[in-house]
């Protein structure tokens, strides 16, 4: 549902909040209590499994979270999730790491914990479930022989750079037509003005960096703390030498070209050999080979109808050439023009308009309209 609509319909709504703690979620309840509404406020509890071990906010993101509710005459209550995070978010990002690709831990939260695990708990008993992210929603009704429908859309927000359309294009149909975004047609510093301008305690809250819900949890510290170190050779591509030695393959990623710490670079991750545990880089300023044009995805996950219906309602399907189409392979401003066609399968193939840098097997292709307003989900890049 659209935060757009009336304040009446709405309010016949039983809504719940989920309230971080940070400026966002905070500004969520701002809005919807500005409507006259009092939603109940959930506050998600994912704690490292030994917390001395991690460098945690979860305290002080509580202490935000309460103050919130409380201003705004709101219930909050605490929800663990956090057995389910380490079973289900944990368990998907170690056994796509350790097979060599690259996943996205922060996609899967979404669908798994905060309109998955929370559900299962607490969420049935709410209508719509409201978050902070930046994105929107749309209705369109559509005309049938005996009777309409309706059909729900993740469109994006009107912020480039802080759209989060890709990170919500994995949950199902059932969670994007409960879900809320009540700040998702505002700009960032807009976000920031309302919070400054009703003295939210959040207000002045730095973003989150890192993992979802792991606060100041080092990602390769992460992947330390379950997979271990693998060390094995680095070879540079072209000439078959060896120029070192990696700590674990699970640790890079294509097109990676920071923080790899070998001597004579630049260096550019460009493959990884599992079998053999050799890391492939090449020597120069962005080589052809850190790029590709090409590539296939699988397991698409369709928000609202199936791609394959999609691809057919165009007028390119008429004459049987691919479909235009826009995507991102990460969390960037940029949508890039590309064409799409299925293989059969549930295998589709993608081919960018230009080059794409460091497009990784595991990675999530998230696929938009032509003018990259509708998202229509995702899918995983095959190998």
């Amino acid at each position: 549902m659209n935060i757009n609509s009336t304040a009446t319909n709405l309010a016949n709504k039983r809504i719940a909040v989920l309230l971080s703690g940070g400026v966002d979620s905070s500004v969520v309840v701002y809005e919807l209590a500005r409507m006259g509404l009092r939603p109940d406020c959930f506050y998600i509890n994912i704690g490292p499994e030994e917390a001395e071990q991690w460098d945690c906010t979860s305290e002080e993101d509580l202490e935000m979270a309460t103050a919130v509710a409380r201003k705004y005459g709101c219930s909050l209550e605490v929800v663990d999730c956090h057995r389910d995070y380490w079973e289900r978010v944990t368990r998907y990002t170690m056994e796509k790491v350790r097979a060599g690709l690259t996943p996205n831990p922060d996609v899967m939260c979404n669908r798994l914990i905060k309109f998955g695990a929370f559900h299962e708990k607490r969420g049935h008993d709410y209508d719509l479930i409201a978050t902070g992210h930046y994105a929107q929603t749309e209705e369109e009704i559509v005309s049938g022989k005996l009777s309409n429908s309706q059909l729900t859309w993740l469109t994006t927000s009107p912020d480039p750079v802080k759209d989060q359309t890709d990170f919500l294009a994995q949950i199902y149909d059932w969670q994007l037509q409960k879900a809320l975004f009540p700040i998702g047609h505002y700009m960032k510093d807009e976000v920031r003005q309302i919070a400054e301008r009703e003295h939210l305690v959040s207000a002045h809250r730095k973003d989150s960096q890192g993992i979802c819900f792991l606060g100041k949890i080092n990602y390769n510290d992460y992947i330390r703390r379950y997979l271990g170190e693998q060390p094995g050779d680095v070879i540079e591509l072209e000439t078959g030498r060896r120029i070192g030695e990696h700590r674990g393959l699970w640790f890079h990623t294509i097109g990676q070209r920071k923080g790899l710490g070998f001597g004579g670079g630049p260096w550019f991750v460009v493959k990884k050999d599992v079998a053999q545990n050799i890391l492939y880089v090449s020597h120069g300023y962005d080589p052809q080979t850190a790029y590709r044009r090409e590539f296939v995805i699988h397991d698409f996950n369709a928000l609202t109808l199936p791609l394959d219906e999609i691809i057919g309602q165009q007028p390119a399907a008429n004459t049987q050439h691919p479909s235009p189409i826009t995507i991102k392979i990460r969390h960037t401003p940029d949508y890039l023009p590309a064409t799409i066609e299925p293989l059969g399968d549930g295998r589709y193939q993608v081919k960018a308009a230009e080059p794409i840098h460091g497009v990784a097997p595991g990675q999530f292709c998230v696929v938009y309209d032509e003018r990259h307003h509708r998202c229509y989900g995702s899918g995983e890049i095959t190998v």
